[in-house]
């Protein structure tokens, strides 16, 4: 560490410090560092603050000026991802089934610089066998379905007639027998010689349309997309455990806007940062200014128990200690006789129940209290 940073070593964390370091001429550090120790004290927050009522009024605000709009790929109707309110509300609710699920795969080189970038985004792709079948044909006297495979779309995906037929195999059961022809295709018949009619026959075909082949369940849409310098991959439906598990994508950047699937794979601390990211891109899309330290108090109290828990009457609200912060959120008769017929009892140490009550407050400088010594003075 440069000598003219030593004595903010205590004062300033350690990020900051590298980076002053990093980018400033070594003449000028000293000035900078004090530069940065006044902005940085500054930005504290002074005890008893209300720092939630602030995040609140600086989040909802905001909030209340923002479209409805729905953001979407243009030339692609299938992939549209959900943003504005929407989005917002869908976050902060703690919804664990999306309207829009979608990924960010970053790749590894040399595939970000669009080597096999096809190959790879198929790969990816959830594949069913209608999406394989060029032409079904229907033999009528011998009972039978032929399929006609598009063999470009195999060669890509690295299948061959032989293994398509295992696949749909185990897809169709005891059913039916799947059987490679010598053109490279494929034929399908009932097993056994009981009754079995025209009418079976179809539903057999479109049962096995919906076969699934291979890539990964419920990414029904990929997207390869040059963003700066390099190619990703952005899909429709989000599986970020088994997307990492392909060689050629990055695990350590990609992305998904499934909060509850990032907590399950990568934890807690991930869940967190991925509310963040998520409610900060909306709020930039819509052209806002909201700072971040407001949106980072919210994904903390989203995530303090180790679970997600979104900002409603089922999730931090009701972890409450107090009856009254509780009864004020929604449905109030049922907190106050719950907590009557338990008896319960409350502190009143928050805000909201002192507000309800007429009481000062315990923030600012209802936050100390007086105590005072009193002298008697004894009559003469």
């Amino acid at each position: 560490m440069h000598k003219d940073l030593e004595e903010f070593q205590d004062l300033l964390p350690p990020s900051i410090l590298d980076e002053i370091e990093a980018k400033c001429p070594p003449s000028k550090i000293k000035k900078v560092a004090q530069k940065v120790l006044e902005e940085f004290e500054a930005s504290k927050v002074d005890p008893g603050e209300a720092v939630g009522l602030i995040s609140a009024e600086s989040i909802g605000e905001p909030g209340t000026q923002m479209t409805l709009d729905t953001f979407h790929f243009s030339g692609v109707a299938e992939l549209n991802v959900t943003m504005g309110l929407p989005r917002i509300i869908e976050i902060l609710d703690g919804r664990k089934t999306l309207a829009t699920p979608m990924m960010e795969i970053y790749l590894k080189s040399p595939y970000n610089k669009g080597k096999d970038i096809r190959k790879c985004a198929l790969l990816v792709k959830e594949t069913k066998l209608g999406e394989l079948v060029l032409e079904y044909t229907i033999n009528i006297v011998d009972l039978k379905i032929e399929l006609t495979l598009n063999t470009d779309k195999m060669a890509l995906l690295g299948l061959t007639p032989g293994e398509l037929a295992k696949v749909i195999g185990k897809g169709v059961g005891k059913d039916a027998v799947v059987k490679e022809e010598r053109e490279g295709g494929l034929s399908l018949k009932f097993k056994g010689k009981e009754d079995r009619g025209l009418n079976d026959l179809y539903k057999l075909k479109e049962k096995i349309k919906d076969v699934y082949i291979c890539g990964v369940k419920g990414v029904s849409q990929v997207l390869p997309v040059k963003r700066k310098e390099e190619f990703i991959i952005i899909t429709a439906g989000s599986s970020i455990k088994k997307v990492m598990e392909f060689d050629f994508v990055d695990p350590e950047r990609t992305l998904s806007n499934d909060i509850f699937e990032i907590a399950k794979t990568l934890g807690i601390e991930a869940a967190r940062q991925a509310i963040i990211d998520e409610v900060f891109k909306v709020i930039e899309a819509q052209g806002l200014n909201v700072d971040v330290r407001h949106i980072m108090l919210v994904a903390d109290t989203m995530c303090a128990s180790g679970e997600i828990k979104g900002i409603t009457r089922y999730g931090v609200v009701s972890e409450k200690a107090s009856v009254l912060a509780r009864a004020s959120f929604e449905t109030p008769i049922k907190h106050i006789i719950n907590a009557a017929l338990t008896g319960e009892v409350d502190h009143l140490n928050s805000v909201v129940e002192n507000v309800m009550l007429n009481q000062p407050v315990p923030i600012g400088t209802g936050l100390p209290g007086l105590v005072a010594k009193i002298r008697k003075v004894k009559p003469e």
